[in-house]
């Protein structure tokens, strides 16, 4: 009886001997090929896998929460002009409304391509008014376009990273 166990080879690197076996398929894996996780090595083809089952987005809620994130983000462009200061505690706010009704749209399927996509679309809705005020600055209206400017700039920033941090599930500060 030997005690010497037998000499593995990588499933992808038929040349390059290791002791690494992914935790889900057992299939010998190189360091080239692991993936650490929480928990364990899993080889890229079960990762990738893995991925996929968390991906439920259908193909209609794509220009769905395109369309709903950027006419939302537009239509909330208009409020800044009106409550000035208060746009840093609004803007938030109006991510999170815009985020709720879009994952209520989607029935609550997800995909990151979805959440980046629909973080662009807010993006881009939110700067037509900004960019008109721009214009309407360079242009001459004076010092008194400025503040508007700001407020919109403000808006623009922060609905777009809390459309994409509800929508994603991040989590801010400690876990």
């Amino acid at each position: 009886m030997s005690d010497v166990p037998p000499v593995l080879y990588c499933a992808n690197h038929p040349q390059t001997e290791t002791s690494l076996r992914c935790n889900r398929c057992e299939k010998p894996i190189c360091i080239k090929c692991a993936v650490l996780t929480p928990t364990g090595y899993k080889c890229k083809e079960c990762i990738r896998g893995q991925q996929k089952a968390f991906e439920t987005a259908l193909w209609r809620d794509y220009p769905v929460a395109i369309v709903l994130a950027g006419g939302l983000s537009f239509l909330g462009s208009f409020v800044p002009a009106y409550v000035g200061f208060f746009t840093i505690l609004l803007a938030p706010l109006a991510g999170a409304g815009i985020a709720e009704v879009i994952r209520f749209a989607i029935q609550r399927r997800r995909s990151r391509r979805l959440y980046l996509l629909t973080t662009a679309a807010a993006a881009i809705g939110s700067l037509p008014l900004l960019l008109l005020g721009l214009a309407s600055l360079l242009v001459g209206s004076g010092i008194g376009g400025f503040i508007p400017l700001v407020m919109r700039g403000l808006y623009s920033f922060l609905v777009t990273s809390t459309v994409y941090s509800f929508l994603s599930g991040m989590k801010l500060g400690r876990g």
